[in-house]
C-alpha cells in the first residue's frame, strides 16, 4: 500500500503557556513564538519520478523588552534550561542595543491580542497517497510533452503545513495554522538551435492556501497542453519589436509587476533605510504619504491578509496585530505604507499588520503580504478591441529593477501583438521596461472582478540574515499606454 502524501512526524510536546509562566519570573517582559513547519516536495521531470522531499522543523523565538529596546533569541532546545539560556541572550542584546537607542518602542508596539486563525481547508493533504499524488504530476509531465522537440518537462509541487502559537507575558495569546501548496508545470522545446520555454503562469506563481481539493486537475492538465503548444509557438515565431506600443499585461505578469513597484518601495523599512545594505531602499518617500499621485484614478491596491485562500492570508502578524484590509493606494493616491507599529511609530505614517518572519529562528521585519490591484469595470476582450496597434504579455520570465525600486525591465514568456483591435502573430522573447511613477500613470484600463486572478510566490527575500517568505497578488488584466517593448534572446 502507497505511504500518505504527508507522513505525520511525531512531535514532542511543548506546553508554551508553562514556558511562558517560567520564563516571565526572569524579565519584566517576555514573548515567546512557537513554531512547528513540515514541508513535502514531490517533482516529476520528463516522465519519471525526481524527488520525494520531506523536512520537519520547529524551534522558539524569544523576545524580551528593555528601556524601550527589543532583544530576539532563538533556539530549537525546547527544554527549560534551553529556553533559559535563549532568554539570557535576548535580555544581553536588548540590554547592548538600550546603550545605542534609535528609537525607543512603547508598549504599544507588543499589543495584547488574542484569537486564532485556520486555512480553509477542503480537503486535507493525508487523504491521498504519495502514488496517488505522483501519478497526477506524471499525467501533468506527459500532457507537456506534445512533440520530439520538448527538451525537459516538469511538473512539481511543495505541500506546507504550519503551526503558530504567539505568547506574551502583557497577555497576548494567538493560534494560527496554516495550510499551504505552491506547484509549478513547466516545459522547453528546442528547435533550430532556438531554446524556448512556456509554464503555467511563471516560476512557481501557482500558490493557494488551502487543501488539495484547491487544485483542479482536469483543468491543469488541459492547461498544461496549452503551454506545450503554445511552447511549439514561440520556436516558429518571430522576435518581438523594438518599439513603443499601448502594453496589456494577464493577471500572472501582474503578479511581478505589483510586487517589484509597489510592494517592496512600500515597506517602511525601505524607506527608513533598514534594507539599504542588502535589498536596496526606495524612492517612496516619509511626505509622499497622503500627496504622492502614484498612478492614474483606476489605480487601487489593497493590503488584504483576509482574502480566502491567498497564499498569505492570516489573521495576526507576527507582534501579535490584528491583520485587516486597507487602502495603499486609493484613486491613484497613495494613502498608506507596508509598515509595521515599530516602523509607524518611528517614521511616524500609518501601515498595516505585516511584521512577519519566515520561521522560528528569524525575527519578524516589515514584509509585504497579500497585495493586491482591485478590479476595475473593463474586460480584456474590450481593452484589446480599443487597441489599434499593441502587445499582449503573459508569464514572467526574468526581471531587474534598481536599489530604489524606480527604473525597470521585465520579460515575459510568451506574447501576441495586437492589430486593429485583434490579437494577431506570436512574437517570443518579449521584454518592457519603464519607471514606476510614469508607468503607473500610463494605466488606462482596469480588468473586472470576473477576470481578476490569484497568484504568489514562495520566494520573496529580504533582510539580513536573509528570509525567504510567502506572498500573494491578486489582479484583472491591465492596459497601459505607450511603453517600450523590445525583443532579446532565451
Amino acid at each position: 500500500m502507497s505511504p500518505p502524501l504527508t507522513p505525520k512526524p511525531a512531535w514532542p510536546d511543548f506546553d508554551i503557556h508553562r514556558a511562558l509562566s517560567r520564563l516571565r519570573l526572569e524579565a519584566d517582559w517576555v514573548a515567546l513564538r512557537h513554531v512547528r513547519e513540515s514541508s513535502y516536495h514531490r517533482s516529476v521531470r520528463n516522465g519519471k519520478p525526481d524527488s520525494n522531499r520531506t523536512s520537519h522543523d520547529e524551534g522558539v523565538m524569544i523576545e524580551t523588552r528593555i528601556d524601550g529596546q527589543i532583544g530576539y533569541a532563538a533556539t530549537c532546545d525546547l527544554s527549560e534550561a534551553g529556553l533559559l539560556h535563549a532568554l539570557k541572550r535576548a535580555v544581553a542584546l536588548a540590554g547592548v542595543t538600550a546603550r545605542f537607542p534609535v528609537c525607543a518602542l512603547p508598549e504599544q508596539v507588543r499589543p495584547t491580542t488574542r484569537g486564532q486563525y485556520a486555512s480553509p481547508v477542503g480537503q486535507p493533504f493525508d487523504q491521498m497517497t504519495l502514488a496517488g499524488f505522483t501519478d497526477h504530476l506524471l499525467e501533468a509531465c506527459r500532457r507537456l510533452t506534445v512533440t520530439d522537440a520538448v527538451i525537459n518537462s516538469v511538473a512539481e509541487a511543495t505541500l506546507t503545513e504550519t503551526r503558530q502559537h504567539y505568547v506574551s507575558s502583557s497577555g497576548a495569546d494567538l493560534y494560527q495554522q496554516f495550510s499551504l501548496i505552491s506547484h509549478h508545470c513547466g516545459v522547453t522545446a528546442r528547435a533550430q538551435g532556438d531554446i524556448q520555454q512556456r509554464s503555467l503562469n511563471g516560476p512557481v506563481a501557482r500558490c493557494v492556501q488551502g487543501g488539495l481539493d484547491q487544485i483542479d486537475w482536469e483543468s491543469l492538465y488541459a492547461d498544461c497542453e496549452q503551454a506545450g503548444a503554445e511552447v511549439m509557438a514561440l520556436l516558429a515565431a518571430d522576435n518581438c519589436p523594438d518599439t513603443t506600443l499601448d502594453l496589456i499585461l494577464a493577471p500572472d505578469q501582474m503578479l511581478l509587476q505589483i510586487h517589484e513597484s509597489i510592494g517592496h518601495p512600500l515597506e517602511l523599512d525601505r524607506i527608513l533605510g533598514d534594507e539599504r545594505n542588502y535589498a536596496g531602499w526606495s524612492f517612496v518617500q516619509p511626505g509622499d504619504f497622503g500627496r504622492l499621485q502614484y498612478g492614474s484614478a483606476l489605480m487601487n491596491v489593497t493590503f488584504d491578509p483576509g482574502l480566502s485562500h491567498q497564499f498569505a492570508a492570516y489573521g495576526f502578524d507576527d507582534c501579535g496585530q490584528s491583520a485587516r484590509r486597507e487602502y495603499l493606494i486609493r484613486d491613484g493616491l497613495l494613502v498608506r505604507g507596508l509598515g509595521s507599529l515599530e516602523s509607524q511609530h518611528r517614521l511616524g505614517v500609518a501601515g498595516v499588520a505585516n511584521f512577519r518572519a519566515s520561521g522560528w529562528n528569524r525575527a519578524p521585519i516589515d514584509r509585504m503580504a497579500n497585495i493586491n490591484l482591485e478590479p476595475g469595470s473593463s474586460s480584456l476582450e474590450t481593452m484589446i478591441a480599443a487597441t489599434e496597434r499593441g502587445i499582449y504579455l503573459q508569464s514572467n520570465r526574468s526581471w531587474s529593477i534598481d536599489d530604489y525600486r524606480n527604473k525597470f525591465q521585465f520579460g515575459c514568456e510568451y506574447a501576441r501583438l495586437i492589430e486593429d483591435g485583434r490579437l494577431t502573430r506570436v512574437v517570443k522573447n518579449p521584454n518592457y521596461r519603464g519607471i514606476t511613477v510614469p508607468f503607473w500613470h500610463s494605466l488606462k484600463a482596469v480588468g473586472n472582478a470576473d477576470e481578476r486572478q490569484v497568484f504568489g510566490t514562495p520566494y520573496c527575500g529580504k533582510g539580513e540574515p536573509n528570509q525567504m517568505i510567502r506572498v500573494g497578488h491578486a489582479a484583472p488584466p491591465c492596459l497601459f499606454s505607450q511603453v517600450a517593448v523590445f525583443g532579446g534572446h532565451a
